[in-house]
This record gives C-alpha cells, sequence and structure tokens, in this order.
C-alpha cells in the first residue's frame, strides 16, 4: 500500500484484489483471503479491509457466504474488464491521446502498441 497516495488506502485494496482476478490468480468461486489475515498482509486496520470488501460486494464482484467468508463471484472477471475499459476510454486514453498530440508521435514512435493491439485481435478470435 502506499500510504502517501492520494487515493484511499481501501481502494487501493480493491485495486489489488480486482488485478488478482484479472490476472488470473483469483478465479470464479475462489475463497478470499479472511479480512483478519489480508489485514495483516497489509498491515492495516480491520475496519480498511472490511470497507474494501464490502464495496467488492456492493460492486456484484464478491459473494459473501455468511459464516464462510467472501467468494470470487461468477461475474466478477467480466465486470472488472467492463468497468476498467470504461476508465480507460474516459480517463487513460484522453491523456495518451494528448500526449502523443504534444510528442508529435507517428505510427513508426507507436510500432509497439501496434503490434500489441494486432495480437489481442489475434486472440479474439
Amino acid at each position: 500500500m502506499d500510504f502517501k497516495s492520494t487515493k484511499g488506502i481501501y481502494l487501493q485494496i480493491v485495486d489489488a484484489l480486482c488485478r488478482q482476478i484479472l490476472e488470473g490468480e483469483l478465479k470464479q468461486g475462489d475463497r478470499v483471503a479472511s479480512v483478519r489475515d489480508l489485514a495483516a498482509e497489509f498491515e492495516v486496520n480491520h475496519n480498511t479491509v472490511m470497507r474494501a470488501y464490502a464495496n467488492l460486494q456492493d460492486a456484484g464482484i464478491f459473494d459473501n457466504k455468511r459464516g464462510v467468508g467472501f467468494f470470487i463471484s461468477e461475474k466478477a472477471l467480466d465486470l472488472i474488464k467492463e468497468n476498467e475499459k470504461s476508465n480507460f476510454f474516459s480517463q487513460d486514453l484522453p491523456d495518451f491521446l494528448l500526449k502523443v498530440k504534444l510528442l508529435k508521435l507517428n505510427s513508426a514512435d507507436l510500432n509497439e502498441l501496434l503490434s500489441v493491439i494486432k495480437n489481442n485481435d489475434h486472440e479474439d478470435k
């Protein structure tokens, strides 16, 4: 956790858990670490982790099985991808395009990016 960041600690925990789901470290149906265990791992208050878990449950990413714990929901990966894609197009891409314009980058400068996009096109088929 970056305790100097302007982003709340619980939101950093949400981001870290979502990244683990996107990377396949956590999969649909997996049991998530207990609030107590994750709080100890991140060296934060239990309430901070509970707030992150509640946020993820409200978003449909976690399911809470009373008395058993939190689990990754069936739709978690799709929800995270949809949210991340929306954030990318509304926040990251405009900044990136502005930087491309300001630096007057051309397709030769962006070949690596274009090859990644082409590889993604082939993987989708």
